[in-house]
């Protein structure tokens, strides 16, 4: 799928100062990525907070996004869990209008062998009727889908089109690169290695960093697509320090921080995560002053 080539971003659920859902800020944060040169958003992903979301929330997330958007880009909805006949009913019950694929994660706490996982995407493809993102994030997660697991999915199933894979192994990346088929995709879901997982022969990435600093992330992917290193690098050497800030004291606490600093939503998280701390602000706020003024 073509039109999932590029930078997509697992966009953030912004909450105002009583927790609850910021629609408004939401809608301008899809405005922001969509004039930054985003190519596909995602809803409901982790950086969405969705653990700590109520069914209604998430409806509510759904419905802000779709509407925000207004059939603009594509959309990838997060539809994943650890019991997998409740993952089918919940995709079974959720309006997929105006969705392109569902990002579905490896079962987590489980910690299924790689036969478990397959039998799980196995039974989730089989019962989507939109394409399939497989998401690897062990360090979420407990288990590692390893590269034959992918590849067996891969071969097996047109239906599942892509991983995103957030394992941060190169090695791994490129094993699974290297025996793909040629159509399935191979989507970095972990920004440091974004580009180096493009440059590999991936199809870009779902990012975090780059709902922050739209322009600069996409163009940095496109120009990886293009295999236009030296230029492609100068931008990975640019928001290098903010990929390490906004992960410093977690998901998604640091990349709300760096919306608080433009001005587009609070930096409130639901517990059982906590807000960036005040120096970590300062440093954010400090690393986004050139994007800023760049991109006012």
């Amino acid at each position: 799928m073509d039109k999932l080539m590029g930078t997509g971003v697992a966009l953030v659920t912004p909450f105002k100062n009583d927790f609850s859902v910021d629609t408004e800020a939401l809608a301008n944060i899809v405005e922001h990525c969509i004039e930054g040169g985003i190519d596909y958003l995602v809803a409901l992903g982790t950086t969405a907070e969705t653990a700590t979301l109520t069914p209604a929330e998430k409806q509510l997330v759904v419905n802000t996004i779709v509407h925000a958007n207004a059939g603009r880009l594509p959309l990838v909805i997060g539809i994943g869990g650890n019991n997998t006949s409740a993952v089918i009913e919940s995709i079974k019950q959720q309006d997929l209008g105006g969705f392109d694929a569902i990002l579905s994660v490896s079962p987590y706490y489980n910690k299924p062998t790689q036969e478990g996982i397959y039998q799980h995407f196995k039974a989730i493809e089989e019962n989507s009727p939109l394409p399939l993102i497989v998401y690897n994030v062990p360090g979420r997660t407990g288990s590692n889908i390893l590269p034959a697991t992918v590849l067996r999915l891969a071969n097996d199933f047109d239906n599942i089109i892509a991983i995103k894979e957030a394992s941060g192994d190169m090695a791994q990346v490129m094993e699974i690169i290297k025996d793909k088929p040629k159509d399935f995709m191979v989507i970095s879901g972990d920004d440091m290695t974004a580009l180096s997982t493009v440059l590999a022969g991936g199809s870009g990435v779902i990012s975090v960093l780059a709902q922050g600093v739209p322009n600069d992330f996409s163009k940095m992917i496109s120009l990886g697509l293009q295999a236009k290193v030296k230029q492609a690098f100068d931008l990975q050497y640019a928001v290098q320090d903010g990929i390490g800030l906004i992960f410093e004291e977690g998901n998604p606490a640091g990349i709300k921080a760096v919306f608080e600093t433009l001005g587009l939503a609070t930096g409130i998280v639901r517990l059982p995560l906590v807000s960036a701390t005040e120096g970590l602000k300062r440093k954010i706020s400090q690393f986004m002053k050139p994007f800023v003024r760049l991109h006012a």
